[in-house]
């Protein structure tokens, strides 16, 4: 299990729209901006699914995916990868909706997207771009 450090967590609390990765089965690619990303502990991740199509469609098919998280005023940079459970009824799929919709009331909140998150990279430019720090 990967857990998400003081410093990632700093981070990601400061993002507001997530760019958000994923591939069909065959690998055809695909990055979508997400605005509710919530972390709910250290070592998961939830997506709240209101408008996705390829990126559902895609889950479906490959459960891999990868969230990139840049903070330009500390210019702190990690790129969050993961394995999703797509997730329609039980407590968590509610407690999503309801956070969604007391933000956003007209959302659809189709769905919950549970990320399991498996590795961290840096993304920061630099010598260490790309290094593998979890």
């Amino acid at each position: 299990m990967v857990m998400l450090t003081a410093e990632m967590k700093e981070t990601f609390g400061k993002i507001k729209l997530f760019p958000v990765a994923t591939a069909s089965k065959s690998g055809v690619p695909n990055v979508a901006p997400i605005a509710f990303v919530m972390l709910v502990s250290d070592d998961t991740i939830w997506l709240a699914d209101n408008y996705m199509n390829k990126t559902l469609a895609n889950v479906k098919e490959n459960p891999q995916i990868a969230i990139y998280l840049w903070e330009p005023e500390t210019k702190k940079c990690f790129q969050i990868k993961g394995k999703v459970e797509v997730r329609t009824s039980g407590p968590d799929f509610e407690k999503m909706q309801a956070m969604v919709k007391g933000k956003k009331p007209d959302a659809p909140a189709k769905s919950l997207f549970v990320m399991k998150v498996t590795e961290v990279f840096s993304c920061a430019p630099g010598p260490g771009a790309g290094k593998k720090v979890l």
